[in-house]
Formats: structure tokens, sequence, C-alpha cells
């Protein structure tokens, strides 16, 4: 590892802790307050610094959290050194637990008779009420566990015992890593192969013994679902020629999820199995079977809508990111460092 390397390490974790709008120009001033610290003692040596005396220079800075606390107005809900660790924990419950469960009651309630039988309006009076009883329970968990981290780093300073070698390194967002091209690449030729080598026809399993017949929509999806899956199969092909998201790829990644979801939901509620047929099996009991199986994908239908509606969100993000104009972190710290 480089000096600079580590350097722009440094700068990179204390920025992740930093507020969007302030971060450009805290992380150029701190670049190059350290970089002047730097060439000082560079000077006053008359050589290069070692990799462990710039280690050292870092660790009197202090950790990348109490940096970025300098720059952060006070909060004393938790305390300053924790408090951003904190706020973060919080925002990651309120995206992976509390709007996920807020869209799960509502599809619920949309496509079940039994969520809504006293009608919309005190429906969705009885979400809004569990939700706020689900929220104050989850906040408090995690005020209550920070609040104990709080009090035994009072005693311990555990907190403050860290090594600047162990950062993680700066990763570049937008960047593709080909080792996934590659795995996707492979993964969907075989998918393609047995796809359309296998499950073109709506009798998907014809033996004396067994007998499993979708009904006549079944080429639609086929098709829909194996044309999606030739799509992806170009994409990856170009993101490994070319590993960097660009809007256009981002936005055609975009639609080809949105068609993907869309596809899954309508086989989930089509009741697309019609007959199973079972040597020694009578025939009203495989009937309950193909009824069941289909009353079950019916009710995976919410949990598909959540999905998607997730891997949306995902791929929205990513065409946000791609659209703004700003540079990113890692070119930042680059410029000020070199």
């Amino acid at each position: 590892m480089t000096t600079n390397e580590l350097l722009d390490r440094y700068v990179h974790a204390v920025g992740f802790w930093l507020p969007k709008k302030q971060k450009a120009d805290i992380i150029a001033e701190l670049s190059e307050d350290l970089r002047s610290q730097i060439e000082e003692k560079e000077a006053e040596l008359g050589r290069k610094l070692a990799l462990p005396e710039v280690e050292c220079i870092l660790k009197m800075r202090g950790r990348p959290i109490l940096v970025a606390n300098h720059y952060l107005p006070q909060q004393y809900l938790i305390g300053p050194l924790l408090f951003p660790i904190y706020r973060f924990v919080l925002m990651i419950v309120g995206l992976c637990y509390l709007v996920p469960w807020i869209v799960v009651s509502i599809v619920l309630m949309s496509y079940s008779s039994a969520y809504r039988q006293s009608g919309w309006f005190k429906g969705l009076l009885t979400i809004w009420g569990s939700f706020w009883g689900t929220a104050f329970l989850a906040v408090g968990i995690v005020t209550i566990v920070f609040a104990v981290l709080e009090r035994v780093n009072s005693r311990t300073h555990f907190l403050e015992e860290w090594e600047p070698l162990k950062l993680p390194a700066v990763r570049e967002p937008n960047r593709i890593p080909r080792g996934s091209s590659l795995f996707e690449l492979a993964a969907l030729l075989a998918f393609c192969v047995w796809w359309f080598g296998y499950m073109w026809s709506p009798v998907i399993i014809n033996r004396p013994d067994v007998r499993i017949v979708f009904s006549p929509q079944w080429k639609y999806f086929f098709w829909g679902f194996g044309l999606l899956s030739l799509a992806n199969l170009g994409m990856s092909s170009v993101n490994l020629a070319r590993p960097y998201w660009t809007r256009l790829r981002a936005g055609l990644r975009l639609i080809i999820d949105l068609a993907g979801s869309a596809l899954v939901a309508w086989v989930l509620k089509a009741h697309m199995l019609t007959e199973i047929t079972a040597a020694n099996v009578p025939a009203a009991r495989t009937t309950q079977i193909t009824n069941a199986i289909n009353l079950w994908a019916e009710r995976a239908f919410p949990i598909a809508v959540v999905v998607g509606v997730v891997i949306a969100g995902v791929n929205i993000y990513r065409l946000v990111r791609l659209g703004r104009k700003s540079p990113g972190l890692t070119q930042q710290a680059a410029v000020t460092l070199f």
C-alpha cells in the first residue's frame, strides 16, 4: 500500500460520516491539511516518510468518525461519538424494515379481502396505528442498544482504539466487477439453454407416471421471460467489455427488471398450473394439489410486488447517482492528494 492510497482511504472513511452539502469542502480541507503536515515532516527529516510514519500521523489525527464529529453539529441524544452510527442504523431500520412493512401491509389489504373487512378507511387507520407502534418499538430497541454502548465506551474507551491500515479500500460505485459480469454471463447462458430447450411447451413433464401441464397462457410468459433473459445476456456481455455503468445501460436495466417483475407478478396471479396427473394418485387429490399450488402462488403475489419495488428502487438510485454532475469522492480525494 502506498502513502497516497492510505491517505485516500482515510479521507474517504471520514467523508462517509459527513453531511453531503459540506462533504466536498471538508474533504478538500482535510486532505490539504494532512498533505501539508506530511510535507513539513518530510522537510524536517530530509526524506520521504515511510508508511508506518504516515500511519502514526493519522493515528494522532484520530479515528475517522471522531474527526468527522468535529465538523458535525453537536448531538446529545446518544453522545457525539456514537450519534452518527446511531443515525445511520436508524436509517437502515427505516429503509429495510419499516418501509417494507408499510408496503406489504398496503399490498395485502389491496389483494386480500380478509385485511379490509371493515373498509378501506378503517383498514388504513389500523395500518397507520400499527406502524407507529412498530416504529416506536424498533427505534426504542436501537436507542437502548446505543445507550448501553455509550456507557460501556465511557468506561473502557474501546471505540478509540483502531488501526489505519485496516480501513476499507475506496470503491468506485459506478464500476462493475468483471468477476460479477462473468458469473452472470455464465449463469444466463446456462439458463437460456435450459429455458429454450426444455420450457417452451406448456406440458412441462410428460411421463407415464407423472404429467404436469400449464395453461395456454404459458407461451406468453415463456417468450417474454426468454426475451428478457436474452436482453440481460447481452447487457452482461457489454458490462464485461466496458465495466462501468452508463445512464443508457442503467436505464435499460431498470426497464428489463421492471418488465421481469411484472411478468413474475402476473404469472403468480394467473393460476398457470392447470393439470397434475400422477400414477396411483386419485384425480380428486391431484386437483386439490393443483388448486393449493395456484392459491399459494397467488398469496406470494404481494411478496413479488415488494421485491419488484426494491429492485426498481436500487435501479432508480443508480440512475440518480449517474446523473449527478459533481465528481465522486474518490476523484475529489485524488485531486487534493495529487
